[in-house]
């Protein structure tokens, strides 16, 4: 900064002060929007894996959803289908 006013003139002492207040405030915002900076890339990263393990649960969900579907087709055709003679003779039942 160039200082081309006369020491003690008033106007140029109160823009003196107001330029080193936005200064002070400038740095302070400055501070600022680096910690938002840091906190952004924190949660995104987070963000991130989280998605990542979504996909995965999902694919999982999807997967055993499929079993069981598969699971359930199979345990009706084999409910359509009266028992045989050799199967119902072979049946074992237990206390237990």
């Amino acid at each position: 900064m160039i200082y081309r006013y006369v020491d003690g003139e008033p106007r140029a002492e109160l823009l003196e002060r107001r330029w080193f207040a936005a200064q002070r405030a400038a740095q302070s915002v400055q501070a600022e929007c680096e910690v938002l900076l840091g906190v952004l890339e924190l949660a995104e990263e987070s963000w991130r894996r989280a998605r990542a393990q979504l996909t995965e649960l999902e694919t999982l969900r999807d997967a055993l959803g499929e079993q069981l579907a598969a699971m359930d087709e199979l345990a009706d055709k084999s409910s359509d289908v009266p028992p045989s003679r050799d199967t119902a003779q072979r049946t074992v039942m237990t206390a237990a």
